[in-house]
């Protein structure tokens, strides 16, 4: 049996659970989301707590039972407190900015690369050099975040570019290293 999906999800309070035949529906304070888990699982909310089982032992039954627990508590956590990743901005005259809605950064490039922030998503830059990405859908914000990333991914030689905060970039020696 899968550890993580045998799990109950405790529903914290003020938050409200809504399931209607594999559709899910979580409203907390801070949003509301919606999911559709695959039909071969079976939701149910008992005594606060929402559990997620499996119908067999087959293989594509056990590797949804765990998904569909952790999308589900995703949703439950992303309603209550919210996901958010960290991004850091190294190599000289590279900087970010918010003008606006939208994220502005100086990335070593002959034009400033502009994001605007999408639905869901909130961008805040505390220092030129580190970016927050905030938002209730784990999805969301891990996907901007790494779009966010793609546009200067940090290089092997200087380390230069964006990187998640705490991420190791392994560091090449170079031509000069060689002799």
């Amino acid at each position: 049996m899968s550890r993580i999906g045998r799990k109950p999800i405790v529903i914290p309070a003020g938050v409200e659970v809504k399931i209607d035949n594999g559709h899910v529906s979580v409203k907390g304070p801070k949003g509301t989301l919606d999911s559709t888990i695959h039909p071969m699982m079976t939701v149910e909310q008992k005594d606060g707590e929402v559990v997620v089982t499996r119908p067999n032992d087959g293989k594509e039954a056990r590797s949804l039972h765990g998904l569909s627990r952790t999308l589900v508590a995703n949703m439950v956590t992303g309603v209550t407190e919210g996901f958010s990743k960290n991004l850091e901005i190294h190599g000289i005259g590279y900087r970010a900015a918010k003008q606006g809605t939208d994220l502005v950064m100086n990335l070593g490039y002959s034009h400033q690369v502009i994001m605007p922030e999408i639905d869901g998503i909130t961008v805040e830059v505390p220092e030129p050099t580190k970016i927050v990405v905030n938002g209730i859908d784990k999805q969301k914000v891990g996907q901007f975040a790494a779009e966010v990333r793609e546009k200067r991914p940090p290089e092997p030689y200087k380390g230069k570019g964006i990187r998640y905060a705490g991420e190791f970039v392994p560091h090449k020696e170079g031509k000069a290293g060689k002799s």
